[in-house]
């Protein structure tokens, strides 16, 4: 290869994506985009909710706009500590540890919850096949034993529990984020606490939509603050601001906070961030109506496209899952249904394990009737001829 052209392999990579139809383009949005948003994460509707809009700028003007350093350098502040606090408290854990995002969250909770090293009498990693990018990196990052195993299948976590001699930690989604399908989590614990091991549950799409007023799916399925229970969520969803945190056993989050090097090596949450999530607990807490509303809406958009025979996965949260006949196609609807007004996901390989196509829906709590019936209308009127 010429000594000018060292990235030229790139080139060649970029021209076969390009032939296969998976080139991955940037959009900018403005500020005011006149899209209906199906596309994205704000369950809740909060991301621009004037409390807490008001409560980021605040928190800017008393902190500074970024937290100046690690969390264990300058980068904690009395703004992070109390959304730990109430984040613990409304979700029902013990103590929480908050991050930079959701997906550094999930590193953290992976590498330095794992166990004591790989190989015979070491630590064991066993992940649902369907589990989000940051768990699956997590599991590639940690020293010990790594099982993959088949999606949301308790009988196979405890197959493989019961081979090992050491210690184990199962890791799931809560709600898978693709199909929008949700984890047997009381089976998945009683695979692990039959075979002394842990469950790590990513709920960042059980927050704010499952549970008693949003309190997640781990609240709903009575393991928080189980001692052998930990899980991670995202500020960035229906919280509608940025950000992770673990929550866990007060134990675990000490363990995290002297191990877990996405925490130790990275600048703190900025204040803005934290102070918009705290401000989002707060209406949350207020209106828990907000977490019915958008499972409303993510069963009436289901039950209208299924209606017009099209297959779609029924929603255990707020994702609802279109199957699309191929990448191009998947493309090519999403673009019309961003020209008939209303911005939607469009999932396709190598994003998906499974090499099916689809259109992800999310709903949000503040969409209207009429909006919830117009999008469903659009989403059939645009589908491609199979």
């Amino acid at each position: 290869m010429p000594q000018d052209d060292a990235f030229g392999w790139i080139d060649a990579h970029h021209e076969r994506r390009l032939a296969a139809g998976l080139v991955r383009t940037l959009r900018p949005r403005g500020a005011d985009a006149p899209l209906v948003d199906l596309a994205g994460n704000d369950y809740l509707g909060l991301t621009r909710h004037p409390e807490v809009t008001e409560a980021a700028a605040a928190a800017a003007r008393q902190w500074g706009a970024g937290a100046t350093g690690s969390r264990l350098v300058t980068g904690s502040t009395a703004l992070h500590a109390r959304l730990e606090e109430e984040l613990a408290a409304f979700c029902g854990f013990e103590a929480a540890l908050v991050f930079s995002s959701g997906y550094t969250a999930n590193l953290a909770a992976v590498t330095a919850l794992a166990g004591p090293g790989g190989g015979a009498g070491g630590g064991l990693l066993v992940s649902d096949e369907g589990n989000h990018a940051s768990l699956i990196d997590g599991c590639r990052l940690a020293r010990a034993e790594k099982a993959i195993v088949p999606h949301a299948d308790p009988a196979a976590v405890r197959k493989t529990l019961a081979a090992h001699a050491g210690s184990a930690l199962a890791v799931t989604d809560s709600v898978f984020s693709v199909d929008g399908d949700a984890a047997p989590l009381t089976a998945l614990a009683a695979a692990c606490r039959e075979h002394g091991a842990a469950l790590l549950v990513d709920d960042a799409h059980g927050l704010g939509v499952l549970g008693e007023g949003g309190r997640g799916a781990v609240h709903a399925a009575g393991l928080a603050g189980d001692p052998d229970v930990v899980a991670t969520v995202t500020l960035s969803k229906s919280l509608g601001s940025q950000g992770g945190a673990v929550l866990g056993p007060a134990r675990v989050i000490r363990h995290l906070v002297s191990n877990a090097r996405t925490f130790i090596f990275d600048t703190g949450l900025a204040p803005a961030a934290a102070g918009a999530a705290l401000a989002a607990l707060t209406v949350l807490r207020r209106e828990p109506q907000r977490a019915a509303r958008v499972r409303e809406i993510a069963a009436e958009l289901h039950r209208r496209i299924v209606a017009a025979g099209f297959q779609a996965v029924r929603p255990d949260a707020a994702v609802v899952s279109v199957r699309a006949p191929s990448p191009e196609a998947a493309v090519r609807w999403a673009a019309d249904c961003r020209e008939a007004g209303f911005a939607v996901g469009c999932f396709r390989p190598p994003s998906v394990p499974d090499g099916v196509s689809r259109l992800r829906l999310t709903a949000r709590a503040d969409l209207s009737d009429g909006q919830v019936t117009a999008a469903a209308d659009a989403i059939v009127r645009t589908a491609p001829a199979v």
